[in-house]
């Protein structure tokens, strides 16, 4: 089988669809599922996250001519004339893995499309009306075009049905891992040493994620607030700041909780694991994701989770995290106090949350992937 990939994000993107590319790509190699693999990108970014899948035994990077290149039409090849290059290749299936497929390619190949959330149209509040325009169109023509439509979550296929109407014999669903780096063990040392390099107090409660409205972080202050002084833990954000950062900012001062919030930002992602690893609790009162693999990467460094109920945070996590309503700052509070004080509540959640995330490993998401292109052979 001739599998073929959009790589674009693969290469570039080193957050939640690079991630994703990375994991599938490096599934179904590591697991021998498929004679040639190529790897579509209009450029290439090298870093120790990317070398591992540049060309190598069976799998080939496939990058348009440099004329292409430097007249910057990069995006014009892989939409409109990567269908040539699935024919030059004679691939069986191409796989876009972000929303979109190349214009005419079902005329060349099998085709099968990932569709991570449909955040876009749920909350078409958090975008312009031309990226809504943008993103409504790609994900349109996409799930029309293709063979088979690959949901991240049993929400986002619901979503498909119910935004666009989709036949639910045509989705299925895969689920995502997170990288293997956070399956490994941790060393003391290890974690003196990323400790030390991010400042990180003795004990202290982590979120990750972009620092946005739908994030909710805000959450997590406001139920510090009501919380006894003697049992505040500092909290640490990880990831991007965009403006609502301020709004945290201000209820923080406005509350005296200035001095127990660290931001982090552009952390080395190989640090990533020693973060969770070493906080007591990870909570997450995100609004809505299409799977939040973040709680799956907390669960792996076997750290207890707190985060949402709906939306996909159930398949994510499992029935040993505790759920509170994403508005409830004092059902929030009250939970970060049961597993602070509790040891036992808290070892007992990390065992068997960590069995729960086994549905998750690489060599079950592989096998699934693999399932549904044969199924179009």
């Amino acid at each position: 089988m001739r599998i073929g990939y959009d790589a674009k994000r693969l290469f570039n993107n080193f957050t939640g669809l690079g991630n994703y590319s990375r994991f599938i790509v490096k599934a179904i190699r590591n697991h021998n599922f498929s004679d040639e693999v190529f790897l579509f990108t209009p450029r290439i970014k090298q870093n120790a996250e990317t070398k591992e899948f540049l060309d190598q035994g069976n799998y080939f990077t496939v990058q348009p001519a440099s004329w292409i290149s430097t007249l910057k039409l990069g995006s014009y090849w892989r939409t409109a004339l990567l269908k040539r290059e699935a024919a030059k290749h004679k691939l069986d299936i191409f796989h876009g893995m972000s929303h979109e497929l190349p214009a005419g390619i079902t005329s060349v190949c099998k085709s099968v499309v990932t569709i991570h959330d449909l955040i876009f149209l749920r909350f078409p509040e958090l975008y312009s009306p031309i990226d809504r325009w943008i993103y409504t169109r790609k994900v349109k023509y996409a799930c029309a075009t293709a063979d088979i439509i690959i949901a991240i979550s049993e929400q986002t296929k619901q979503d498909l049905i119910n935004f666009l109407q989709i036949p639910a014999e045509r989705i299925k669903v895969v689920y995502q891992g997170c990288h293997p780096n956070f399956h490994n063990e941790i060393s003391e040392e290890t974690k003196r040493e990323v400790r030390k390099r991010y400042a990180l107090p003795e004990r202290f409660i982590l979120n990750v994620g972009t620092i946005e409205p739908r994030k909710n972080a805000l959450l997590i202050l406001k139920a510090m607030a009501l919380l006894p002084e003697s049992e505040r833990l500092p909290l640490v954000i990880v990831g991007r700041p965009t403006k609502y950062v301020e709004q945290i900012k201000s209820f923080a001062e406005a509350n005296q909780l200035t001095n127990l919030i660290i931001y982090l930002n552009k952390i080395d992602f190989k640090d990533l694991p020693a973060i969770y690893n070493l906080s007591e609790l990870f909570v997450y009162p995100s609004i809505f994701e299409g799977f939040g693999i973040p709680l799956v990467e907390a669960i792996a460094c076997k750290t207890p989770v707190i985060t949402s109920t709906g939306s996909c945070f159930t398949e994510a996590a499992g029935p040993y995290a505790k759920y509170i309503v994403p508005d409830n700052a004092k059902a929030l509070a009250e939970a970060m106090q049961q597993i602070i004080n509790n040891p036992t509540l808290r070892e007992e959640m990390v065992t068997k949350s960590f069995q729960h995330i086994q549905k998750f490993s690489e060599e079950k998401i592989a096998a699934d992937m693999m399932a549904v292109y044969q199924s179009l052979m």
